[in-house]
């Protein structure tokens, strides 16, 4: 699967669970784990963890997917640091207060698009 098909595929997934379990779920042929067990690991960061005053649930569920995909010999933290530049390039800002425009009233991303560029993100790094 290409890019903007796993991309468009977590938006489909988005309209049934939250972000972060959304991004995961685009990638379950690749992280060996089934449905139930990314839909937990996700089920946290949704929302930016629940207050949208962390990290956007796409992004978290993104780094969950390069935590549990990682073959290479860099540390995937090490990894996750391309993934956010990419992520805040492409949407704005990564918490998910600032992307919605909580405070300034100004939509920076919507959920969708945050999804699309979170995997966009992680497979920029996953090559």
């Amino acid at each position: 699967m290409d890019t903007r098909e796993r991309a468009e595929k977590a938006v489909e997934y988005k309209k049934t669970m939250n972000c972060a379990q959304a991004v995961l779920m685009a990638y379950e042929a690749e992280t060996g784990k089934g449905r139930e067990e990314l839909m937990a690991l996700g089920s946290g960061f949704g929302g930016g963890m629940g207050c949208a005053e962390a990290t956007c649930g796409a992004l978290c569920g993104a780094g969950i997917a390069m935590g549990l995909m990682n073959k290479s010999s860099q540390p995937t933290k090490m990894l996750m640091k391309d993934v956010l530049q990419n992520f805040k390039q492409r949407s704005g800002a990564t918490i998910c207060g600032d992307l919605k425009g909580l405070g300034t009233g100004k939509m920076l991303c919507s959920c969708d698009d945050c999804v699309r560029n979170a995997v966009y993100a992680a497979d920029g790094v996953l090559g």
